[in-house]
């Protein structure tokens, strides 16, 4: 008797736990509905990236190389000289279209050259940069280091979108109703730059493409803001997978196996079947 009295007290207290819980719950709900969190400066200012049509869109999407090679072009000449792409090789640069010859002569000149090791771990010198070395990193030494480039539309939702708008966003201001409701982002802060794409709406940053024109193209193609902006932006969708081709050519020859497989499986079962009656 003593134990059933007890078993019957404790499915009491477990529904009188959970009952509570529900209700705390609902309560919950409730109030939020009622009085929704105010809305901050990040929520009615901050935009989502526009959309950007890349060659290598979709599951059938190849790079345009062209566009890869104007894209790297923008980087070595605006981005290198803050930005890093350590996970990537010279020789990486021959999927590009580039000769070895080529790849060599910009593993040369680049301005940022290996550093030199000494038995006790200390750097005593530099050495030129060959096609096997990976992109030297940048650093700031006591200001800290930028972000690498290698994977940057792979850690950013919205991948190429999101630099892109990003490269683009430095000339949009708040609006006169924003700055009405956050008086604190009529003025930027020093050292700062208002971009609305980014996430905390001030960015350290300043914009890397000023004006049309900032790089010639071997290619004739116009250097617009917009247009090195998109093409940096799909060169950094290589860098972050350069076997992007070869994946999906590979997904294709897999799924094509296992469909023919499929159906030679089913035609196996068939014949072996065939006399048996159910």
């Amino acid at each position: 008797m003593n134990s059933w009295i007890i078993s019957k007290i404790k499915y009491l207290v477990g529904i009188a736990f959970v009952g509570i819980f529900l209700w705390a719950l609902l309560w919950t709900v409730v109030g939020v509905i009622k009085e929704p969190p105010a809305e901050t400066a990040e929520h009615v200012m901050h935009k989502h990236p526009e959309k950007l049509h890349l060659a290598s869109d979709g599951p059938f999407g190849k790079f345009d190389r062209r566009q890869l090679q104007r894209g790297f072009q923008v980087y070595k000449e605006v981005c290198s000289t803050c930005h890093s792409l350590n996970l990537l090789s010279f020789r990486n640069l021959k999927d590009l279209g580039y000769t070895d010859a080529e790849v060599k002569k910009i593993a040369k000149d680049w301005a940022i050259k290996q550093p030199v090791f000494d038995d006790k771990g200390g750097t005593w010198g530099e050495r030129d940069n060959t096609p096997a070395d990976r992109f030297p990193k940048v650093y700031y030494p006591g200001t800290g280091t930028p972000p690498d480039l290698s994977l940057i539309t792979k850690a950013r939702h919205d991948g190429a979108a999101y630099v892109h708008s990003l490269l683009t966003g430095y000339n949009q201001k708040p609006s006169a109703e924003a700055v009405k409701e956050f008086p604190e982002f009529a003025k930027t802060p020093d050292g700062m730059h208002f971009n609305p794409y980014f996430a905390n709406l001030n960015i350290a940053m300043p914009p890397p493409l000023t004006q049309d024109g900032q790089v010639t193209y071997s290619d004739g193609t116009r250097a617009t803001v917009d247009q090195m902006s998109q093409d940096v932006s799909a060169f950094l969708v290589w860098t972050a997978e350069p076997t992007l081709e070869t994946r999906r050519q590979a997904g294709f020859a897999v799924l094509g196996f296992l469909l023919l497989a499929t159906i030679l499986a089913f035609g196996a079962y068939r014949v072996v079947w065939a006399d048996v009656k159910h």
